[in-house]
């Protein structure tokens, strides 16, 4: 036989019939996933399907993006217009070139006294900060050291990044110490990344604990706060306002998509490191900036959440009501924040009570693995400062009904 020969390559699937079988494994599992139609909303509720329904998937924590005063208030706005391009529908080049508006520095400027912090800096998503940040500040001769709860987006900055990375057992401090000790001087900087609320469990990072940790042993803090801002501190800087540990953070990273009721994302630091990214971190550089329009919505989103303690403030107790009564009912409620879900073991189950939640009358979509551990696929419900007591009540009352 000839060495051509030899390497022949073998016949394969076509593509197509790969992808076909995989899609029917995928509705075997329970796992097949469709783009839901959403329509209008109405203070708490969406229209999905051609259905009203009261709306526990959505991140808009605040109700800021339902709400039409804040809205009226920046159209207003819009329509006197602006000289300085502050309402322009693109920016149409990255912010290198031409797409630097002074909106942006405008926005950058408040978050940064906001958090009494150095220097902000704006990206066009979460994804983007969390693929493009680690990348930038670390090298080969680094380690992240990352919880293993943390996002997706997180998983793929360790993956795009020259460091060495390893994932401590989640919100397991000791064994994060562990890892610390045992890489003393062999690396030039070792970053810890985490979360401070993981949106799957609910639960919350010891941000006193890291810094300790990040303190003791010469390491660098990154604490997403996707979760945290608007929900957690007096003004809605996250769980780390809330905790004290502000100034002890290397950059923290917030977003606007969820509670802000915008879109894109920021990070606070140093002048030091923002001027380092300005200069390396490619998902700032090789992308189209935010358009104007949409920074200046962010800007009037998040000065006007600083006020908005006591929606924070009611947001967190009907969180603390709803996981209290669905315990009594039996339900595991793991976390503590105004993320509750609730964990049903096999995707099976959790997709048929959320299919009977949509009949009863709420959106309450089904989380399953990948996303979460096997057999720990759950509902997950994502809770509004404009939600009533009697809603949260019936919710709890119409998930017992399912029980009996």
């Amino acid at each position: 036989m000839s060495g051509m020969e030899m390497q022949r390559p073998r016949p394969t699937m076509p593509v197509e019939e790969h992808i076909a079988r995989e899609l029917e494994r995928l509705r075997a599992q329970q796992r097949y996933r469709t783009l839901p139609e959403t329509g209008a909303r109405r203070g708490p509720y969406i229209t999905v399907g051609g259905r009203e329904l009261l709306n526990l998937s959505s991140n808009d924590y605040l109700g800021l993006g339902s709400d039409a005063e804040p809205l009226a208030s920046w159209m207003a706005q819009v329509e006197r217009g602006g000289a300085d391009g502050r309402f322009a529908m693109t920016s149409s080049s990255s912010r290198l070139l031409t797409g630097n508006f002074p909106v942006g520095a405008e926005l950058e400027s408040t978050i940064a006294e906001a958090y009494d912090s150095g220097a902000a800096l704006v990206f066009n998503s979460g994804y983007h900060a969390n693929t493009g940040i680690l990348p930038a500040l670390s090298t080969r001769h680094d380690l992240i050291l990352s919880d293993r709860l943390n996002h997706a987006s997180i998983i793929d900055g360790l993956r795009i990044a020259e460091a060495e990375y390893r994932r401590y057992r989640h919100a397991d401090y000791d064994h994060l110490e562990e890892l610390l000790v045992s890489t003393v001087g062999k690396y030039r900087q070792v970053f810890i990344v985490t979360e401070s609320v993981f949106s799957m469990d609910g639960d919350l990072a010891d941000l006193r604990r890291l810094v300790d940790l990040k303190k003791r042993y010469g390491a660098m803090l990154i604490v997403d706060e996707a979760h945290g801002v608007g929900i957690y501190g007096q003004r809605g800087l996250g769980l780390c306002e809330a905790l004290g540990v502000l100034e002890d953070i290397d950059i923290l990273i917030g977003t606007f998509g969820k509670a802000f009721a915008s879109t894109g994302a920021y990070a606070v630091m140093s002048g030091l490191f923002r001027e380092y990214l300005v200069n390396t971190m490619r998902t700032l550089i090789f992308t189209t900036a935010l358009p104007p329009m949409m920074l200046s919505w962010s800007l009037a989103t998040f000065t006007r959440q600083l006020g908005m303690r006591p929606e924070r403030e009611c947001l967190l107790g009907l969180a603390v009501r709803l996981r209290e009564t669905l315990g009594d009912a039996g339900f595991e409620t793991p976390g503590e924040s105004h993320i509750v879900p609730v964990v049903l073991g096999e995707d099976r189950t959790a997709v048929t009570m959320a299919a009977a939640l949509r009949e009863a009358g709420y959106h309450a979509l089904p989380v399953r693995p990948p996303t979460v551990p096997e057999n720990s696929a759950r509902l997950r419900f994502s809770l509004r400062a404009d939600l009533a007591v009697e809603q949260i009540d019936a919710l709890a009352s119409t998930m017992q009904s399912f029980r009996s």
